[in-house]
């Protein structure tokens, strides 16, 4: 008995350059369930809408760290995972995020963007007031690892922007699955993150996400999506 176990667990265990490798075993499914995975996903996430106006009503922190552990399953150069996703709840600290936030919004709306910028912002009726930034029950900040440090030395992180890019993108449709909302904010400069939540000098403020329910008065811009034909080629 202990001799066939064996057996089988190295069958699903391989050793490539030194380190174990495990057996893929992923979903199989018919080309008939794919497709109709394919499209109920597709259903579930073109009703993904930016989600300006967010309820107060709380939401239980498993719910949060089920999202983040989601957002971290995926995919980063040399399995670094350069990510840091700090949850927050407190109010006080929400406050000090949005006063912050709003200082460089309005300043960015009233003098660094072009005219161009605010033209194309019309439809989405934003400005640099952001209530939001307290109303949700949590904001979550993802920070990027610009490098690791071990030791307090320098250990080098590789593809950062991208794997911590793909990170966010699951995390947005990971909240969208959950029946919650969020809106992609991204304050310019960030740098008043790092010193609000007294982040470690190797990471940087990357995207800043608050997570709720829509309120019962939200509205979203009624825009389209660029048809297949208009993103994808076929070669």
């Amino acid at each position: 008995m202990l001799d066939s176990l064996k057996i089988e667990i190295m069958r699903k265990t391989k050793i490539i350059n030194g380190f174990k490798h495990i057996k893929y075993t992923g979903p199989k499914y018919t080309n008939e369930t794919m497709e109709q995975k394919s499209l109920e996903f597709y259903e579930l996430m073109n009703q993904r809408r930016t989600i300006r106006d967010l309820s107060n009503k709380p939401i239980k922190k498993t719910i949060i760290d089920r999202l983040i552990q989601t957002a971290s399953t995926a995919p980063s150069g040399a399995n670094k995972q350069p990510w840091t996703f700090c949850a927050i709840s407190c109010v006080s600290l929400k406050k000090k995020i949005r006063i912050a936030a709003e200082k460089e919004e309005k300043e960015n709306y009233n003098h660094r963007m072009p005219d161009q910028w605010l033209n194309d912002l019309k439809p989405m009726a934003t400005d640099w007031f952001k209530p939001f930034l307290v109303d949700a029950p949590w904001l979550i900040v993802v920070f990027k690892q610009a490098y690791d440090l071990d030791h307090n030395e320098k250990q080098n992180n590789y593809y950062v922007n991208e794997s911590v890019g793909i990170a966010c993108g699951i995390l947005i449709t990971a909240i969208h699955q959950a029946g919650l909302v969020t809106l992609p904010h991204t304050p310019s400069p960030m740098n008043f993150l790092t010193k609000i939540l007294n982040r470690p000098k190797n990471e940087r403020p990357y995207l800043l996400l608050p997570v709720g329910y829509a309120a019962d008065h939200a509205y979203a811009p009624d825009l389209k999506r660029k048809s297949l034909r208009k993103v994808a080629i076929y070669y």
